[in-house]
């Protein structure tokens, strides 16, 4: 790519919604860029692209964008996160009749992902004595939060996520597509595909993403780190246009138009009511039209961290390690944190700001398990030890 024209990857997910304001609003436009966002419906896709220079910048799932520099799972492309493009926003969605099957073996109230957890551990063992297929869920990577929540969630109640249950990958479009076919039981993806599902009539929302982890690093601009170094200037740019487009999705006031301009046929192309919810917090979660509203569902903008925290880097290397995926080593561990570069946003910004008040005391703010620590992720290993059947899978070099 030349000049200051960019290409850069998306899938069709509400998250995606600086990329698609700072271009329909003409924040890119302003700083001086050209920019064609090119939408993709996979996750291999954008990473591949993005990793050959197909895109010079991609929304990309953060635990990608970690595997990618340490060469896990794919060949090694040193990748760089310096913006934040959303916390949270995923939910997990079951099929009505699993979600009947839990309320009949819940000890408690399934809003509780302890309750929940152990009731779906109850019901993976009834379908073991009755000889039945084990339940199917679906999500959209392995290096995913999706499939991170699916088994800290699953393991908090017993279940063994790589034994007892099958976990399938599918590209978010799909997701509602095979619950309806019954090809799976439940999800977790982001939004709008739950809410999609629910307004179909063939899902239910049981938790959102926020009820599992209090605080993740859902998608990141990534950026190639050799790019970022020839293009300082158009790097700086486009930060700035993002960053003006996440405080303008930020305001109430604004909420209407960015959910006119995500809901577009060339955009995310879903009804705008759908992303208005999305936006506000506020879905229906099942058939019989109930809702629940919670400002933490999905979160977006300055005062709520566009800032990269290398922390959340640190977490999800930590869940790399905990399910086999990657070795323990301090020097993985410092080359995942090195992905997220606050410095590169405060240079493009010209200020840090406090972010968020609600911060979780350990950057995190899981339901249960111990309180993480960026430092040392072995000790935060170690504890899960504690837990028989959510023990790490700890692979060596």
């Amino acid at each position: 790519m030349s000049g200051d024209r960019l290409r850069i990857g998306y899938i069709p997910l509400v998250d995606a919604a600086a990329l698609v304001v700072a271009v329909d609003k003409g924040f890119a436009a302003d700083q001086g860029l050209d920019v064609e966002l090119v939408r993709e419906v996979s996750w291999s896709n954008v990473r591949d692209k993005l990793n050959i220079g197909l895109f010079d910048a991609a929304h990309l799932l953060s635990p990608v964008a970690v595997a990618s520099s340490l060469g896990i799972g794919h060949v090694r492309v040193p990748l760089i996160a310096p913006f934040n493009l959303g916390y949270n926003g995923n939910a997990i969605t079951v099929t009505p009749d699993l979600m009947a099957a839990l309320r009949a073996t819940a000890d408690g109230e399934l809003s509780d992902p302890t309750v929940s957890a152990r009731a779906l551990a109850r019901v993976v063992t009834n379908r073991k004595t009755q000889g039945l297929e084990p339940l199917t869920f679906g999500m959209t990577f392995p290096f995913s939060n999706h499939n991170y929540q699916l088994r800290f969630w699953m393991a908090a109640g017993g279940i063994d996520p790589d034994e007892d249950v099958r976990l399938v990958v599918l590209p978010p479009p799909y997701m509602v597509e095979s619950l309806a076919s019954r090809h799976v039981d439940g999800f977790c993806v982001g939004a709008p595909w739950n809410s999609v599902a629910v307004d179909l009539g063939i899902g239910c929302i049981l938790h959102f993403g926020c009820d599992i982890l209090a605080r993740t690093s859902e998608k990141v601009l990534a950026v190639r780190g050799p790019w970022a170094q020839e293009n300082p200037g158009r790097l700086q740019r486009l930060l700035r246009a993002l960053r003006h487009a996440a405080d303008f999705i930020e305001q109430p006031a604004n909420r209407g138009e960015v959910a006119a301009l995500l809901a577009a046929s060339n955009r995310v192309a879903v009804p705008m009511e759908i992303v208005r919810g999305t936006l506000d917090g506020d879905l229906r979660i099942n058939a019989d039209g109930a809702r629940r509203a919670t400002a933490h569902y999905f979160e977006i903008g300055d005062a709520r961290g566009s800032r990269p925290r290398p922390l959340q880097a640190a977490w999800i290397y930590a869940q790399m390690v905990r399910w086999g995926q990657a070795p323990l080593s301090p020097e993985l561990l410092l080359a995942a944190r090195s992905v997220y570069r606050p410095d590169l946003y405060d240079a493009a910004i010209g200020e840090c700001s406090a972010g968020s008040s609600e911060i979780p005391d350990d950057g995190i703010g899981a339901f249960t398990g111990p309180t993480f620590n960026p430092v040392d992720i072995s000790q935060y290993l170690s504890a899960w030890m504690q837990m028989p059947r959510a023990r790490p899978r700890l692979v060596t070099d």
